[in-house]
């Protein structure tokens, strides 16, 4: 046994609390198996049986100064880190010949993402919630079964597209929270900003990285690639602060806002 194929056992686990045991379980010093190409499997992403999925627009939401609205944000934010830990999982098996860094830094992203959704999931059970119980969309694995077959554009469009809108958010959430009364969960969301910061600055790091070894211009090829595989359009407000933390430049910053004043204008954005 090797990480890669422990990662995919992992992504394969289905129930929620033995998919965090499953994580917690690859071990960083097992032989990598990087030059190793695996077969994919029946069952990715492995997830809960019963799961139900719907638009973005008919996801609930609720006003988070009652109990029902925080729940349904939690449950949302849930999702996504469970998602998140699936996203993680897959990278680490799904591409081959990478040097022992990357998948050393994919492994924590899992690991930390496993604590985010552990941390949400007993907090939404003080509200009388369990992970499932509410429907889910699933935009974020939709965009990995797009990039399955090209790292650059998984790198371009999980972590430092779809992922770092969650540096933008957390803040305003973090203050709804804090309003809502509801401190412990803004702290988790304080957690869950810190760490996303990282994770999200593996992914420009990679991508950066992979740009350069095939000889193209990382800013034209992002939207090339945002172009190509219908990567959904970032709204502002940008946390230009978390951003910068997480290796993303001013003029890309600058760029989508840019492109964000030029919709909401009704203003060409090419």
């Amino acid at each position: 046994m090797n990480l890669r194929r422990q990662a995919l056992k992992a992504l394969l686990v289905q129930e929620p609390a033995a998919k965090l045991a499953a994580v917690r379980a690859i071990a960083h010093g097992l032989p990598v198996g990087a030059d190793e190409h695996l077969e994919e499997p029946p069952g990715v992403p492995g997830r809960p049986e019963g799961l139900r999925f719907v638009s973005p627009q008919q996801v609930p939401k609720r006003s988070v100064r009652t109990i029902q609205g925080r729940a349904a944000l939690l449950h949302s934010l849930a999702h996504i880190e469970f998602n998140a830990i699936n996203l993680a999982l897959d990278v680490l098996w799904r591409y081959p010949g990478l040097p022992d860094a990357f998948y050393a830094g994919w492994l924590q992203v899992a690991v930390e993402e496993a604590l985010h959704f552990e941390l949400l999931g007993n907090h939404l059970q003080t509200l009388g919630v369990r992970y499932g119980d509410l429907p889910v969309h699933d935009g974020l694995w939709e965009m990995a079964e797009r990039t399955r077959f090209d790292l650059l554009a998984r790198m371009a469009l999980v972590p430092r597209t779809l992922e770092a809108r969650g540096l933008d958010a957390c803040p305003l959430v973090h203050k709804k929270l804090l309003d809502a009364g509801d401190e412990k969960a803004a702290a988790i969301i304080a957690i869950i900003l810190r760490d996303e910061v990282g994770h999200v600055a593996l992914g420009n790091y990679w991508y950066r990285k992979v740009c350069q070894e095939q000889g193209l211009p990382d800013f034209d090829t992002y939207g090339e690639l945002a172009q190509r595989y219908r990567a959904p359009r970032l709204r502002g407000p940008f946390n230009r602060e978390a951003r910068l933390e997480a290796g993303f430049t001013v003029e890309e910053i600058d760029e989508l806002e840019r492109l964000d004043a030029a919709f909401k204008s009704g203003l060409p954005t090419s």
